[in-house]
Formats: C-alpha cells, structure tokens, sequence
C-alpha cells in the first residue's frame, strides 16, 4: 500500500542518496551506508538492510544476552505483523454486507486504481487493531502505572495502563486506538482493548487489495506478548467481534527486537498523497 500513496518514501530514500552533508554515514562492511541523522543518532527500523541488521547484532551482543522477561522495552520489528488469513473466521450476514461496501472502484475490468474507500488513503489514522499489522517498527516504554507503545507510522502511540483499572464498560467516545489496559499472567503481558472508532479496518484484505476487514463498536481485542528471549516477542491477537465474524479471528507470530535503532517520524501527508495519487496511481490504473 505505502507504495501507491506515500511518495514521502521515495523523497526520503533520495535524500538519503544525495544529502552525505545532512546525514553521518557508517558503512556496513559492503559499501552500503547506514543513514543516521548525525553522531550519536539512530537509524530507523525500515532503514536497514539485512547486513546493518546483522551488525547491529552483532555490535550489542544479542545472542545470549540477559533479559528480564517483564521488561519489553526496546524496538520491535519494521513494519508490523500481518493478520493471519488462515484464521480468517466465516463472516456474518451482516459482516459480509459491510465488507463488500469496501470494494475499490474498478476503472477498467479487474482494475482498480486504488481502493478510495481505505481510510489511510486520504490520511485518516491507521487506528488498531491495524497499527498491529502496518506500523513501520513500535516501541514498547515500561512506566510503574503505564505501558506506552510508540508507532514511527504517523508518529503517535497508544496508552496501555497497568494501574489496575478496568476497560470502560460504556465508552463516552469512540478512538481510533481505542481503550487499552494491561496486566501480567505469569510471564506474559495481557493487553485488552475495546472503544473502537468504527471509521478505521481491521486490515486492508491483502489477498487483492481491493477490499477492507471492518469492525463494529463491539469489537474487542486481546492481546498477548511474551518475552522469549532478549531479541524475540512471542506474540498473539484476538479479534472479537461477534456481528461481524462468526469467531474471534486469531493470529500468532513473532517480533524480532531491532537493536541499533530509534522510532523516526512518519506521517502521512494529505497534500503529499494526493499529489502522488494523481500524478502517479490514478493514471497508472486509466483513471482520470
């Protein structure tokens, strides 16, 4: 998706090429630099390559290293964890009327020229649980009475409280991130979530990218992150949203530290991204 509308990528990655006096470079090995803001910076978690990912663990000493199992400070993958299609639960009646109103618009047969009904595309928030699945890299930071989990895709977070209050059982408002709190089962760190902001998809269908998962108010979520190692989240999301699918959709996977990075800025420009859609993306499809 980041492909068709965020032209802000392709802006970065050439500034990166050509600016070697706005950012401090440090070669890899393999002549391949690593883009830094200046001394004493960080990368980006998108910015490495698979040799910059190898040094930097080799540089802080990740196999082996001692963890404490209730800290998941630290940042974690590059861009998200997609929802598992094989779990995919039969949808309801009225599950399936909602997500065929998410059909993109064909400009031709079989040709679309880009699904104007995803929310992102006109920089609305990603919302969650879709920031689980398309985040650019998160971080988790341990606070006694919170857990903040900052995303670099548009650059905001979400509160995960762990001073023992419970979910709203009546949300005054809905949000976009939602209402999220915490709590420890053992080693693993339980996060519940409901209040959802209807507006936001689960997740774009990426099996055509033509369609959206929606949700109802009635979603909730719960999620689960154990820290197996130093440099590795087992990790597990819940959907549950009973008028829209017929079980709680389930996705299981790993997240794998990113040593030697920081959380950037990303946002999603509306200028910049209609711009780009009507220069790049509707002509490319036939659309006018």
């Amino acid at each position: 998706m980041h492909k068709r509308i965020l032209p802000l990528a392709i802006g970065l990655f050439v500034m990166f090429e050509l600016s070697s006096i706005a950012f401090a470079q440090r070669s890899n090995g393999l002549g391949q630099p690593e883009v830094t803001p200046g001394p004493g910076w960080l990368t980006c978690p998108r910015c490495q390559t698979p040799q910059h990912i190898r040094d930097a663990r080799t540089k802080y000493k990740v196999e082996g290293h001692p963890f404490d199992a209730h800290d998941l400070s630290g940042v974690w993958g590059d861009n998200g964890m997609e929802l598992d299609l094989k779990t995919l639960p039969a949808m309801t009646p009225y599950g399936k009327q909602l997500y065929d109103a998410t059909k993109a618009e064909e400009t031709a047969p079989g040709i679309t020229a880009s699904n104007e009904k995803d929310g992102i595309l006109i920089c609305d928030p990603v919302g969650y649980p879709r920031a689980f699945a398309y985040n650019y890299g998160f971080e988790f930071v341990m606070l006694p009475d919170r857990v903040l989990q900052f995303f670099e895709w548009g650059h905001t977070w979400r509160t995960i409280w762990i001073d023992g209050r419970k979910l709203p059982t009546d949300p005054p408002q809905q949000r976009w991130l939602g209402y999220a709190v915490g709590h420890w089962e053992g080693n693993a760190f339980v996060v519940e979530g409901n209040g959802y902001d209807e507006r936001s998809w689960v997740s774009e269908d990426r099996r055509n990218r033509t369609h959206g998962f929606v949700h109802s108010d009635q979603m909730t979520t719960v999620e689960r992150y154990q820290r197996i190692s130093y440099d590795t989240l087992q990790v597990s999301l819940a959907v549950i949203d009973s008028k829209i699918y017929e079980k709680p959709w389930t996705t299981t996977g790993k997240i794998r530290l990113r040593p030697g990075t920081e959380i950037w800025e990303y946002f999603c420009v509306p200028s910049d991204s209609n711009d780009y859609n009507n220069k790049v993306t509707k002509p490319g499809a036939g659309a006018k």
